[in-house]
């Protein structure tokens, strides 16, 4: 009786690292673009309400994100270039763009977090409305945006750390246009005709010797 030895397909260790790429990948997009959509959008919201005294009563104020601070639109941009620069460089350049990333992520979370107390944009508004820049808003009170606006952050920093880990198994935009390093195959000279002027000319101009020789 006869055994057949099974002998692995010479693709199955390999098959680990790209089903890893490919997964790493979908997530790290998927994230990266949510994250900036959810914290750009969380920034034109309203992140803090109160009043301010003046002389005919209370006056009702609003302060939306890009008021409380701009530091989380910026980076949610900055992170969104990244994200797409991510895929057009290599080796190093590739490492320092998902590090890019990562930061703008992990500032995003910070920024938001920050200014999810911060009334100093209301203040501003209260002084305006008094006309007295020593006036201060009353019955302050903040939103849920902010937050958002971290878990967006949060997104983009997972995506960053993703293309830290596992963005060297990742294809780049150029590579399908790149060559496989075999050699170039040389063109063959144009056949001139010595009897035609335009022909001899135009080797000349190509760098050729129309005589042959």
């Amino acid at each position: 009786m006869e055994y057949v030895t099974a002998v692995p397909h010479p693709r199955t260790p390999a098959a680990g690292p790209a089903r890893a790429g490919r997964r790493s990948l979908a997530v790290a997009l998927l994230c990266g673009a949510l994250g900036a959509a959810v914290a750009l959008l969380a920034t034109r919201q309203e992140w803090a309400e109160g009043t301010a005294t003046v002389a005919g009563g209370a006056f009702p104020l609003t302060a939306k994100g890009s008021d409380v601070t701009g530091v989380p639109a910026a980076l949610a941009i900055v992170g969104l270039a990244a994200l797409v620069a991510v895929f057009a460089v290599r080796r190093a350049g590739r490492f320092a763009v998902a590090a890019v990333l990562a930061l703008s992520g992990a500032g995003t979370v910070a920024a938001a977090l920050s200014g999810a107390s911060d009334g100093s944009a209301l203040d501003d508004q209260a002084a305006k409305a008094a006309g007295d820049t020593s006036a201060t808003v009353d019955a302050l009170s903040h939103t849920a945006w902010p937050y958002v606006a971290a878990v967006g952050g949060a997104l983009l920093l997972l995506a960053g750390l993703l293309a830290l880990r596992y963005g060297r198994l990742w294809p780049a935009m150029s590579g399908r246009y790149e060559r496989d390093g075999s050699p170039r195959p040389r063109r063959r000279p144009r056949t001139v005709d010595p009897d035609r002027p335009e022909d001899l000319w135009k080797a000349i101009d190509r760098g050729e010797d129309p005589t042959g020789a």
